[in-house]
């Protein structure tokens, strides 16, 4: 039986009304895995959170290499909410690297 990533087997639960498409649910599972990156108390409790993020890395990596050809998205891919296109060059070799904006983007009164 073939083992698919969990990223893979995310998409395909999401798409479960229409199981063909399930590439384009891939960045929609991407967004929910990103979601548990950080454990909350009771997993910091129970594991290594280091590990648990290196896991929660490595499945968001495979977002990479399956869907966004497929789906017609940029290259690179995009951001997590797949607002943003990110062309190839714009990460570095580990593509797991994030980009966070801490700064408000909204106009003072």
């Amino acid at each position: 039986m073939e083992q698919h990533t969990l990223l893979e087997r995310l998409a395909r639960h999401l798409a479960a009304g229409n199981p063909d498409d399930w590439r384009d649910r891939v960045e929609q599972a991407a967004g929910l895995i990103a979601i548990m990156k950080d454990p909350d108390d009771a997993m910091a409790e129970a594991g290594d959170g280091r590990v648990w993020r290196a896991m929660i890395d490595a499945a968001l990596r495979e977002r990479w290499s399956i869907g966004s050809a497929a789906s017609g998205d940029p290259p690179g891919g995009t951001d997590e909410e797949g607002e943003i296109p990110l062309p190839p060059d714009s990460i570095g070799g580990n593509k797991a690297e994030w980009v966070h904006l801490h700064e408000t983007q909204e106009k003072p009164k």
